[in-house]
């Protein structure tokens, strides 16, 4: 897709993260969480909970938007969200960073939002020195898998299971090395 930005969060994109957040969730996660659990996820809640983070500080936490749109189609509109910050999980010596989201408005999925979110994400964590990029990712989640491969990301060994509504949800932990080849690659 082209004409997609990514810059930083600002507290006024709070409502349109919430929407992007909630919705990716409901798509992508649909048959690998319980969909009572998906279908309660609420956009004023999660919005609600964004803004309390935001009014305390968001610290070391990098939030990143992608947005689309031109002044002749009524300006910019927010379509995607990645947010990421040193890893946090005490299973691994510190140093690495960890992607704990990126998430895509559904319809939009598989035009290059995602990609484009992706690629700055990996530009300003290298530039933050970290080595490594970390992330979880659904173990039955294929689509999402076979993005993060292509784009250098590949399991470390790392498994675990949440519960969501009592259910055991298993997660996968992908890394990727941060060289100047997995830089210069083009994610997705």
């Amino acid at each position: 897709m082209s004409g997609v930005r990514v810059r930083e969060m600002a507290e006024s994109d709070i409502d349109a993260v919430a929407a992007v957040r909630v919705r990716g969730w409901q798509k992508a996660y649909t048959g690998l969480m319980p969909q009572a659990y998906l279908d309660g996820l609420s956009v004023e809640e999660d919005a609600e909970r964004r803004r309390e983070f935001f009014s305390r500080g968001v610290g070391d936490v990098v939030n990143l938007v992608a947005e689309t749109g031109t002044a002749e189609d009524g300006g910019d509109e927010v379509v995607g969200w990645s947010c990421f910050d040193p890893y946090r999980d005490r299973d691994l010596p510190a140093g690495d960073a960890e992607l704990y989201a990126l998430y895509v408005r559904p319809a939009l999925v598989g035009t290059g939002v995602g990609r484009a979110l992706l690629t700055e994400s990996l530009h300003l964590v290298a530039q933050r020195g970290f080595p490594r990029l970390r992330l979880w990712v659904l173990r039955n989640n294929t689509r999402l898998r076979c993005f993060y491969a292509r784009a250098g990301f590949a399991p470390d060994g790392g498994a675990e299971a949440y519960k969501v509504d009592g259910v055991a949800v298993p997660e996968v932990r992908y890394a990727l090395r941060l060289t100047q080849a997995a830089l210069s690659r083009s994610p997705g």
